[in-house]
């Protein structure tokens, strides 16, 4: 936009420039933030904040958020888990004198679920929870399940 067509440009000449005189562009008319939120602006929230006031279920105080520590891994990524030299090892058929040791806690994953297909290669798998399917299909491979604390 041209100079002499923007709102000061405009203004010159008239002493407080649309702002007047005792406020001096000074607070605003709606209110600062999330005032209003439930009174003037409420359907300005409602369409782009919905579900902003209100509460839903219970509180649970005090919770502890390492009793609910259980992060997840599927059968088909257990192997991406081992290192790729050995991994090409096992899969080639080049290694059948010991079946690889997979311990998932230092890994940061404590539970195995079933999804996914193994090779058919003996595997010790540790964690501390599995699945029904998990336990089955490891087991099904010829490998073994072991539990940890």
């Amino acid at each position: 936009m041209p100079t002499r067509f923007s709102k000061t440009r405009k203004h010159r000449g008239h002493v407080s420039a649309g702002y007047g005189r005792v406020g001096k562009h000074r607070k605003s008319p709606g209110g600062r933030g999330m005032a209003g939120g439930q009174h003037h602006h409420r359907t300005n929230i409602d369409k782009y904040h919905p579900g902003y006031f209100g509460k839903v279920g219970m509180r649970y105080f005090h919770k502890t958020q390492q009793q609910f520590w259980k992060p997840t891994i599927n059968l088909d990524k257990l192997w991406s888990l081992v290192p790729a030299e050995k991994r090409d090892a096992y899969l080639s058929g080049s290694k059948t004198d010991t079946a690889p040791v997979i311990d998932l806690l230092p890994l940061g994953y404590s539970k195995v679920l079933g999804k996914g297909r193994l090779p058919q290669i003996p595997v010790v798998v540790r964690a501390r929870y599995f699945s029904r399917d998990a336990e089955q299909k490891i087991k099904e491979a010829g490998g073994v399940v072991e539990l940890v604390a």
